[in-house]
């Protein structure tokens, strides 16, 4: 019970002082990225980038970043979410508008996060540079969540471990399939 208060407390005081001293012109730049993110289409954009410019590596890397994608959404929203059923932060501790402006949903866990470490995650093995470039929005994204009031920390944290996870298996589930293929 302990683990959890502390984990409740670190919520509180993160998601306050997240939204009441990150810069507004920095706040402009970090919802711009997680608009871009909505729907996945920064995710697909890069993806089509790396398939059209990046080669072979490049088409490999855009497939392990959009299955990942695709499972780290359909666990997040598609089951987690209808799981939890947890309150999104509370208003008056966002002291700008931005709150206003967010979903109804369950805030556990970050499907935004949960989505952006899976495509970061799962491409960076493929075309490590990519994957580098890819870790500046998903951090982005992460930070904006909790920076307009649409999550907790621990929301942004639990996508974040699903993301991750989706990613090592996208990596791991072709190589277990073929071990078990092969007598």
């Amino acid at each position: 019970m302990r683990l959890l208060d502390h984990v409740r407390e670190n919520d509180r005081t993160l998601t306050k002082t997240a939204a009441s001293r990150i810069p507004a012109e920095v706040a402009k730049v970090l919802s711009a990225v997680e608009e871009a993110a909505e729907s996945t289409k920064l995710w697909c954009g890069a993806a089509g980038a790396m398939a059209w410019r990046g080669g072979r590596r490049g088409r490999r890397a855009a497939t392990a970043g959009i299955a990942a994608v695709v499972v780290a959404q359909l666990v997040s929203n598609g089951v987690c979410k209808q799981v939890t059923g947890r309150r999104r932060p509370p208003k008056e501790w966002i002291p700008h508008d931005e709150v206003e402006d967010r979903p109804d949903s369950s805030s556990f866990p970050s499907g935004h996060t949960a989505a952006a470490v899976a495509f970061t995650a799962a491409v960076a093995p493929v075309w490590p540079s990519a994957g580098a470039l890819c870790a500046v929005p998903a951090a982005a994204v992460a930070v904006e969540r909790v920076q307009s009031g649409a999550h907790y920390p621990s929301d942004v944290v639990g996508g974040a471990a699903i993301g991750l996870a989706t990613a090592w298996l996208i990596h791991r589930v072709p190589h277990l399939l073929r071990r078990r293929a092969l007598p």
